[in-house]
């Protein structure tokens, strides 16, 4: 290889797998006798783990979705979906970029259906998680790093 060329970049999806996966209805049967106009809370975190072969990660797309009436909690369902993925030919720099953005995206899809699956499965009406930037979302974590690094600093 030519001293200014660089490695070819490869991210290769290995596997895909539901990790953990659960349902709680707290209040059932009686929460399906009140009228469904529930307030829905959504959050997400990821999870990286270099594995011992070199240039493979294991990256976990946890999901925890809480609807409520009023104050009592209608469901709470948590999905963590993972996938084994080949990075090779990413700088040191990139790679925590691509495991957090490239990864969760590719996984995203998979989380949305088990999260739909579970909530009609616990007798609720379907749920559809809306589309997710994590693009954006790693911009945001990186500037709460920057902001929290010169807070510590003053």
């Amino acid at each position: 290889m030519a001293e200014n060329e660089q490695p070819q970049r490869q991210l290769a999806l290995q596997k895909i797998y539901l990790k953990d996966a659960s349902l709680e209805v707290p209040k059932a049967p009686e929460i399906f006798q009140r009228t469904w106009k529930p307030s829905v809370d959504v959050n997400l975190s990821t999870a990286t783990t270099a594995l011992e072969q070199a240039g493979y990660y294991q990256v976990a797309l946890k999901v925890t979705v809480s609807a409520k009436l009023e104050e009592e909690t209608a469901f709470i369902i948590e999905v963590e979906q993972a996938g084994l993925f080949l990075l090779t030919g990413f700088s040191e720099q990139e790679l925590p970029q691509v495991l957090n953005t490239h990864c969760p995206q590719a996984l995203f899809p998979y989380t949305r259906e088990a999260v739909s699956e579970l909530a009609q499965r616990g007798g609720f009406q379907q749920l559809l998680l809306q589309p997710v930037n994590f693009d954006a979302l790693y911009r945001e974590h990186l500037e709460r790093q920057r902001s929290g690094a010169k807070e510590t600093v003053q």
